[in-house]
């Protein structure tokens, strides 16, 4: 997800109105229906410039406006909507899991790549072996930053980490060694540590720039796949030609990519991952989470 999964989204109607139309029955779109999209933060300008590029192919589509990221998953399974767009691919599959439920992606959007930054040292090769890298302790942010870690090559995780890994699972043949604080202090951090990954959320707020960064995510990472932000639909309607144009109009308008870039503040990397690359890793996030319960 984008930073907005941890700041306050937009405010949204009250959800008995929010709900209140009916999507289209059995998920096919007829040339007068609309195809109702769930989202959170619909305030973002690059919506109503999504809304118009879909009218301009002939697709009617409202944009339902969500307060909270636990609503559109429900929202779309009770088929009040039709897609939504708001989620990466850990957070949809542990909504399947929880929920014994079976929403699948059908296109890929951006992945919001997490940062490590440095005040002492300008590469990751600068950073001595020893030395210790700070990373965010809560459970989604410690293994995503972990990864980034061993992507950079300053660590090894157990059995090549995963979604679940915790500075438990860095091997002690690893080039630094790893801390674990809250998330709004790494970047305080700073200063007594070598390096610290720190969430976008925190990155201005420092004093940093996106740019300052020296190692984030590689989107064509395998480990980076999960944490693509995407588009959802009911499982039945996962090859609905309607709703997979809708993704290409996405990813193929240059004012929509535009205004995400703008909404991201610069951080989004634009992705067209395949949809059956998605629902596999979706399976596998799935399988994982399962196991771990």
């Amino acid at each position: 997800m984008s930073k907005k999964f941890v700041s306050a989204a937009a405010l949204a109607l009250p959800l008995a109105l929010l709900l209140g139309g009916c999507a289209t029955a059995g998920g096919a779109a007829a040339e007068d229906e609309v195809v109702r999209i769930g989202v959170v933060g619909a305030g973002d300008p690059y919506w109503e410039t999504y809304a118009q590029a879909a009218a301009d192919e002939g697709i009617q589509v409202e944009i339902v406006d969500f307060s909270e990221y636990t609503q559109p998953n429900p929202a779309l399974s009770a088929g009040e909507l039709d897609l939504n767009q708001f989620q990466h691919v850990i957070y949809l599959a542990t909504y399947n899991v929880a929920s014994d439920d079976d929403l699948q992606p059908i296109g890929a959007t951006a992945i919001y790549p997490l940062g490590l930054y440095s005040s002492q040292y300008d590469s990751v090769e600068d950073i001595p072996e020893g030395s210790t890298v700070a990373v965010p302790n809560d459970e989604s942010n410690q293994a995503r930053g972990l990864l980034v870690l061993q992507s950079a090559g300053l660590i090894e995780l157990q059995d090549g980490g995963s979604i679940f890994s915790t500075v438990a699972d860095v091997l002690p043949e690893s080039k630094v060694k790893v801390e674990a604080l809250d998330a709004a202090f790494t970047a305080t951090s700073l200063p007594d540590v070598a390096a610290a990954i720190i969430n976008n959320d925190f990155v201005e707020d420092a004093g940093l720039s996106f740019d300052d960064a020296i190692a984030t995510d590689d989107p064509s990472d395998p480990n980076a796949l999960p944490y693509i932000n995407i588009f959802a639909a009911k499982a039945e309607d996962a090859d609905n030609p309607t709703y997979l144009k809708l993704v290409e109009i996405f990813q193929d308008t240059q004012e929509v990519t535009d205004g995400l870039q703008e909404a991201s503040g610069g951080t989004a990397v634009l992705v067209k991952t395949p949809a059956e690359e998605l629902a596999a890793s979706l399976s596998d996030v799935e399988e994982d989470i399962r196991a771990n319960q």
